[in-house]
């Protein structure tokens, strides 16, 4: 018989990923919803247009971080740290950083009763001194029982 392995999707990982907000939260609506604002707007000046605001920046920006940790990790339950969510609101509602430098760790759900066996934990990494330009793709560290920092400092 065949022995089961592991899946890519059923093990504790930790990834680093540089996340551009700009492009994420300040996005344009597709052209065919922005004629058809341009059209109703037209048609009748009392009604508001359809296009994004930006007075909301902050909460859509966490919203964009949940999802892209979903597709990231394959987990439904993503939690977000408080650190992450000062630095992101830090500047205030409408002002988030342009980009940054996200650590996403699926860990195992250890309640008895949760939906899902793992979780993915999103927190603020370190922005080196350079700045976010340059860095390469994630990294990636399957535990081992180190820290993450022993393991990229033994590479």
């Amino acid at each position: 018989m065949v022995e089961k392995t592991k899946g890519r999707k059923e093990e504790v990982v930790t990834r680093e990923y540089t996340l551009n907000l700009h492009k994420r939260v300040h996005h344009q609506p597709p052209q065919a919803l922005a004629q058809l604002a341009i059209s109703i707007h037209d048609s009748n000046p009392n009604l508001t247009t359809m296009l994004p605001t930006l007075k909301m920046a902050a909460p859509n920006a966490i919203k964009e971080i949940r999802k892209f940790a979903q597709k990231a990790m394959g987990t439904k339950d993503v939690r977000v740290d408080v650190k992450l969510n000062t630095h992101i609101w830090g500047r205030g509602i409408r002002s988030v950083p342009r980009r940054i430098r996200v650590r996403i760790v699926r860990k195992r759900n250890d309640d008895e009763d949760a939906k899902e066996e793992f979780y993915s934990l999103v927190t603020v990494a370190e922005i080196p001194l350079e700045g976010l330009k340059g860095l390469g793709g994630p990294r990636v560290s399957i535990y081992s029982g180190q820290s993450g920092n022993a393991f990229y400092a033994a590479l």
